[in-house]
């Protein structure tokens, strides 16, 4: 087993911007042979997949009028709600270092030291008796790769129902009817857990798994000019919503894997602009998809040869699922 320099940095911030700057920040500066573990905690915010449509997956006026941050992360997946009783973690390194299931291990190693039993299901989910507790997302870039999650502790589960709003076919493949079916908070398997038992539990774990882990200050991080660069661009509304959703073509379909939209805008019978949003995990290979569209015909076949001749079928499992469907389903104006 590899070993290696283990780090851990805790955000006293819970501002959502500089705590995802901060998580790109530690990416960009990770280490041959380390292992980072960062934890934070974001108030009142909701936090959408990199590939995701903001309209879509929340209500967007609503949180705008109670004070709720929207903020888009650089993984892709789902939306989330984050307030004071969810833990946020990354492990960061890497990727000869990376190791999913020595991370996974360590997560649910920390359950284990909760009293708590847990599995990870599916792709992306840690369960108790049934019930998401965890949902994870992945990303990496030239320098290094992480692994990011939310664990429910004591979330407002009222809130994040009224602020989330997937759309139906995504429920409907779940088996659920609505978004706060589908979780729990531990504190309601088990009351007395709070937030600082869960970072507790997580440091202890990691330590356990990667060894003995250097504190890193927080506060210097934050400092970093570099940080607050970053920041600037989590913040802004440009990366936060992208461009206005107006599109004159929007063609839609729910894969095992996930729900993808592709919206075109029209001009002389040709797309002049293309988007596309979902809430896949490869969040690489959906980024930029849109742009491969231009030129073609609003119609799925057009719009397949594109795909075809850009390459881009071959990144990914996903990519030839988009492709059968966009050639096969007959779509077009």
């Amino acid at each position: 087993m590899q070993k290696l320099h283990a780090e851990i940095l805790e955000s006293v911030s819970h501002d959502p911007w500089l705590n995802l700057a901060v998580e790109e920040f530690l990416l960009n500066r990770v280490k041959p042979g380390s292992m980072t573990l960062y934890l934070w905690q974001n108030e009142n915010t909701v936090v959408i997949g990199r590939n995701q449509n903001a309209w879509r997956e929340c209500r967007t006026e609503l949180l705008e009028s109670e004070g709720v941050r929207l903020a888009r992360r650089l993984s892709g997946g789902g939306a989330v709600y984050h307030d004071l009783g969810n833990c946020n973690f990354t492990f960061l390194a890497k990727p000869k270092a990376y190791d999913f299931e020595r991370q996974v291990k360590v997560l649910i190693e920390a359950f284990r030291l909760l009293e708590i039993q847990a599995s990870f299901g599916g792709r992306n989910d840690i369960t108790v008796e049934g019930r998401k507790v965890s949902g994870n997302a992945f990303y990496r870039n030239r320098n290094g790769r992480f692994q990011h999650g939310t664990i429910l502790v004591s979330v407002d589960m009222e809130r994040l129902s009224r602020y989330l709003s997937p759309s139906t076919a995504k429920l409907v493949a779940k088996g659920v009817v609505s978004v706060r079916s589908r979780v729990v908070n531990l504190s309601e398997i088990n009351p007395g857990i709070g937030v600082g038992k869960v970072k507790e539990a997580l440091r202890h774990a990691f330590q356990e798994e990667f060894g003995r882990a250097e504190i890193l200050d927080a506060g210097s991080v934050s400092a970093e000019p570099a940080v607050g660069r970053l920041r600037e661009k989590y913040a802004s509304r440009e990366w936060v919503y992208g461009k206005s959703p107006d599109f004159d073509v929007l063609f839609e379909h729910r894969f095992d894997w996930g729900e993808v939209q592709i919206g075109l805008k029209v001009k002389n019978g040709k797309v002049a602009e293309g988007r596309v949003f979902s809430d896949a995990m490869e969040g690489e290979a959906i980024t930029g998809l849109g742009a491969v569209f231009t030129g073609a015909e609003p119609n799925g076949a057009s719009l397949a040869g594109k795909l075809r001749g850009a390459g881009i079928s071959n990144l990914a499992a996903e990519m030839g699922d988009i492709l059968e469907w966009l050639e096969t389903a007959g779509l077009g104006i």
